[in-house]
């Protein structure tokens, strides 16, 4: 059994643990809140045996082997390392750190303490999302050549997600899975083009256009207005196009495979969405750190660095725009 140790106590957490509950071999033992109140609460309402307002009571106990980080943006690396170098394994909300170079401390302390260390992308580990990567990687497609992806609405689930001083930043938090789902089909952009709107020093509203020499990505990301919810691979066979909201999407349509499909009735695919949709992401965590591993093969320390490192140019390039 993996026992677990939750650090903080907001709305994510509130769902990532209901779905921990379903997860085969796995438990939460403790829970950690910024203040008394918060954690007992918390820990009330999950029936959880622990809770406290101290990191390193929670992170000395012997019954919490892995630890989940839901704080601000801002202290997830360094929480991240604290646990590390406690001995325990850890799986960190995105975004994994406010840039690259705190991402790479991060994954440089898993491996110095031998502990898996994981961004919690779990829109890599949504069956939809599997089994079109699946499917384009076995040839449906042909050669991929665009990506366009974009995530906007005009309101904020968290405040923090605008505090300049939390590392507030809608790329990191919307943004950030229209560029994974680029990465997944394109790699490492060889350059790009980014545009956005600041509010008091904060990143609210941009887009971008990531390019290799014979693909491109066109992105868009907003907290201020409504933008399409969808996302689509394109290659020379055809399309995919995966329905809102396409970061925990349950439905594709499948353009390719025949001209009638092409250009008459798509393939429809779905995978309905279990609980809060953390299931498979958290399973595959928990086999991972049951078979030793210290890292997940579908999103490694290699490829969360490298998207933290395109988000980091995208920010500067929003930053010397000329609308900004």
């Amino acid at each position: 059994m993996l026992a677990w140790g939750i650090i903080g106590t907001g709305d994510i957490s509130d769902r990532l643990v209901a779905d921990l509950s379903t997860v085969p071999g796995a438990t939460v033992t403790a829970v950690w809140g910024r203040s008394t109140e918060r954690a007992d609460g918390f820990a009330l309402s999950h029936g959880i045996p622990f809770a406290t307002a101290s990191r390193d009571a929670l992170l000395s106990r012997v019954d919490v082997d892995v630890v989940y980080i839901a704080t601000p943006a801002h202290t997830h690396a360094d929480i991240a390392i604290e646990a590390l170098e406690a001995g325990k394994h850890v799986l960190i909300e995105k975004p994994i750190a406010t840039c690259a170079a705190d991402a790479e401390r991060v994954y440089a302390a898993a491996s110095t303490a031998g502990r898996f260390a994981m961004e919690a992308m779990w829109m890599r580990f949504n069956p939809l999302h599997i089994e079109v990567i699946d499917r384009v990687r076995e040839g449906l497609l042909g050669a991929v050549h665009n990506v366009r992806a974009s995530f906007g609405t005009p309101f904020q689930a968290r405040g923090r997600i605008l505090t300049p001083g939390q590392g507030g930043s809608i790329l990191r938090d919307r943004g950030i899975y229209p560029v994974t789902l680029a990465h997944w089909f394109l790699g490492e952009p060889a350059s790009l083009v980014a545009s956005g709107v600041f509010e008091d020093g904060t990143d609210i509203d941009g887009h971008a256009t990531l390019e290799n020499r014979q693909s491109f990505a066109q992105l868009a990301w907003s907290g201020i207005r409504f933008l399409d919810l969808t996302a689509t691979v394109t290659g020379e066979r055809g399309w995919i196009t995966i329905d809102p909201m396409f970061w925990a999407g349950s439905r594709a349509r499948v353009h390719a495979g025949s001209v009638e499909r092409i250009f008459g009735v798509p393939e429809i695919v779905e995978h309905p969405r279990q609980g809060n949709g953390y299931g498979p992401m958290l399973g595959a965590v928990t086999d991972a750190i049951g078979r030793g591993r210290l890292e997940h093969p579908w999103h490694s320390h290699a490829d969360s660095i490298a998207i933290t490192r395109t988000l980091d140019a995208v920010l500067a390039g929003m930053s010397a725009s000329p609308d900004v």
